[in-house]
């Protein structure tokens, strides 16, 4: 029974690493869709969503299943537990990556400074996903606390971004659609950001029983 309740375990983590690899595909078509001006690769990201949204529901039936057919110990019922918050949060990166796309086919924003710090902020975004999804399946609760850590590295690309367009609006050639919508864009990858820092929370949550943040 233990075994079989293990090799379950195992599909699991492959299905959550599936899952954050949409996510962070999700993440870095918006930002390539912006950067570019491409409104196809926006489109894309839709498409992404739609899978994400698939791979929530797949997975919260899998650990349903998980906590009604097998006998979990109290150290599983809190790594099947977290792993139902964690796709939670998941979903919700993919839904703001696709509010990303929907803003880019706007087509306020065009290849301008803004545009570079927005791109290397979704690299840092990206970064948080992948190790936070990487600590829980390697059950390292030093690299979740370092995913937590690394959101400042998110929130200062915001903090940079929002004074640039503060600026900008002092201007009188001021844009004003292009300095909100690249506001929004930021806004959504700091959200992201700190989606990734609810999902290492949890996955201290699954290893020690207490969950910080």
């Amino acid at each position: 029974m233990r075994t079989k309740f293990d090799e379950q375990l195992n599909i699991l983590n492959k299905e959550l690493i599936t899952m954050g690899a949409l996510c962070e595909n999700a993440i870095g078509n918006s930002a390539k869709a912006l950067v570019d001006g491409d409104s196809r690769m926006a489109e894309s990201v839709w498409e992404l969503a739609a899978r994400i949204d698939q791979k929530e529901r797949e997975i919260e039936a899998m650990c349903l299943k998980l906590l009604l057919q097998q006998q979990p110990v109290a150290t599983d019922l809190r790594v099947v537990s977290s792993a139902l918050k964690m796709i939670t949060d998941m979903e919700r990166i993919g839904k703001q990556s696709a509010d990303i796309a929907e803003i880019v086919t706007l087509e306020n924003i065009k290849n301008t400074d803004g545009t570079d710090d927005i791109h290397d902020m979704a690299v840092a975004a990206i970064k948080m996903v992948t190790d936070s999804i990487d600590a829980f399946v390697k059950k390292d609760a030093a690299a979740a606390r370092a995913v937590a850590e690394y959101d400042d590295v998110v929130d200062g690309f915001f903090n940079k971004i929002k004074q640039m367009i503060i600026v900008h609006f002092s201007r009188p050639e001021c844009d004003s659609e292009y300095a909100i919508d690249l506001l929004m864009i930021a806004k959504y990858l700091e959200r992201i950001g700190d989606h990734a820092v609810n999902i290492a929370n949890w996955v201290l949550f699954s290893i020690t029983g207490n969950k910080e943040g």
